[in-house]
């Protein structure tokens, strides 16, 4: 199988699609469900959207683009930012930031509409990848802190004395587990070994007495996910806004590289307007019923380099196998009860690959640092993020982190595109005597 390319539109025998669908769902499963881990609410909604969301794409995109659309990392610094972490999160404000992942989606779909009338160059003008470079690390650099103190390490303002090191040992084995296994495993245990580091970490928890297993013994076998509704809240919306940046340039990037592995041009057939349209109507519909939004997967891509099977019904199949499993009350009970320390050792290590995507965009878009506009563009923004300065807006909302960091982003890189059409910049003087 592995050595015989099975292309988009091609079928496979049942037997051999399921275990393939499998392979699917297990590679987005552990990344996917952390998302609504972290949030504290039900997986169980977010497993049945993100196979609603990945029909959909299949369906609008006519069966000719291979994606799985799983639950998005962006998001996490801003719903945070709502919701609190670790012992002061309030489950209760979720419905806030539903507010704004509704809204996002609907930003997404308006912008496949531009692209469709307009094409992509804009996105390069208003956030230009010396800027989206470090607003994507951003996202990993802000949550560091937050990953170590909810594994239960020894952090800055902590007693000592109150550190579980129980907790500190289950961190440190799925933290190991994950690192070298991303490094050392073969064939189809090398595309999953956050979801192995899960495994291993609940398993050595659960053997230190760490892990509370009523949930899963509460749960019927059959049960409904959690569904919540969205509040919109203009103060919820503003922090959460600036990441349907972020999911745009993703995307983009995922389908470009996926393009390549295929060896067929998905931007321009069925389009890039149809795929981000796709993600933009998942979001928004995920948003709607409580869930996360979603956003193409490159745990997913990897499979399909790796097996060299890109057939959507494989793809299909594995969304089906998602919806199912959200019905199943004792898998999401199973979820539900994993340990804070098995979180924080996974999270720890993804935290730290969303800040290296983000230097790794720099790197393959050649980002010139030669360049003063680009040295400034990348510096103001990661000053802003971390510098912890903010603008009050009001006396209940502030502009601070993340937020604010792609806001002065956005704004410097619109205002060196004016500058160099005016030829007023040194950058495009130095290009003219080269």
């Amino acid at each position: 199988m592995q050595g015989k390319i099975i292309q988009v539109e091609e079928r496979v025998p049942l037997g051999k699609g399921i275990a393939l669908s499998l392979q699917h769902m297990f590679a987005m499963f552990g990344a996917s469900v952390l998302v609504p881990i972290l949030f504290g609410i039900n997986p169980g909604v977010v497993l049945l959207m993100n196979g609603i969301g990945t029909l959909i794409f299949i369906f609008i995109t006519k069966g000719k683009a291979p994606a799985y659309l799983g639950s998005s990392f962006a998001f996490l610094a801003p719903v945070f930012m709502i919701i609190g972490t670790g012992s002061t999160q309030d489950a209760s404000k979720y419905p806030l930031a539903l507010g704004g992942f509704v809204i996002v989606g609907v930003v997404i779909i308006i912008v496949a509409l531009i692209i469709k009338l307009f094409g992509t160059k804009w996105i390069d003008i208003i956030l230009p990848p010396a800027a989206m470079g470090p607003v994507v690390a951003l996202i990993g650099l802000t949550l560091a802190g937050t990953a170590a103190q909810s594994g239960g390490l020894p952090v800055t303002g902590v007693d000592i004395s109150t550190i579980d090191y129980r907790n500190v040992i289950v961190f440190c084995i799925t933290l190991f587990v994950a690192v070298f296994g991303s490094v050392l495993f073969r064939k189809f245990f090398a595309v999953i070994p956050i979801l192995i580091a899960i495994v291993i970490g609940y398993i050595t928890a659960a053997c230190f007495g760490l892990v509370d297993f009523d949930p899963v013994k509460t749960a019927a076998l059959f049960t409904l996910p959690n569904f919540q509704t969205p509040v919109f809240n203009v103060n919820a919306i503003l922090i959460i806004l600036p990441a349907a940046l972020v999911i745009v340039t993703e995307h983009i990037g995922h389908q470009m590289v996926t393009s390549k592995i295929v060896d067929r041009d998905l931007i321009k057939d069925p389009g890039l307007h149809r795929s981000l349209l796709s993600d933009g109507i998942s979001t928004t519909l995920s948003g709607f019923v409580g869930a996360v939004p979603t956003t193409t997967y490159g745990e997913n891509i990897g499979v399909m380099a790796l097996t060299k099977v890109y057939s959507v019904w494989v793809i299909g199949g594995a969304a089906i196998i998602s919806i199912i499993v959200a019905f199943i009350g004792p898998v999401s009970g199973l979820i539900q009860a994993m340990p804070w320390c098995v979180i924080g050792g996974v999270s720890f290590m993804l935290y730290g690959m969303i800040a290296a995507s983000g230097l790794r965009l720099l790197v393959e878009a050649k980002v010139d640092y030669s360049k003063s506009r680009n040295l400034a563009l990348t510096a103001v923004v990661f000053v802003t993020g971390l510098s912890n300065a903010y603008i009050p807006i009001s006396s209940s909302f502030q502009l601070s982190g993340l937020t604010l960091a792609t806001i002065m982003g956005m704004l410097l890189g619109l205002t060196f595109w004016i500058l160099d059409k005016a030829k007023l910049t040194n950058d495009r003087d130095n290009a003219e005597m080269e």
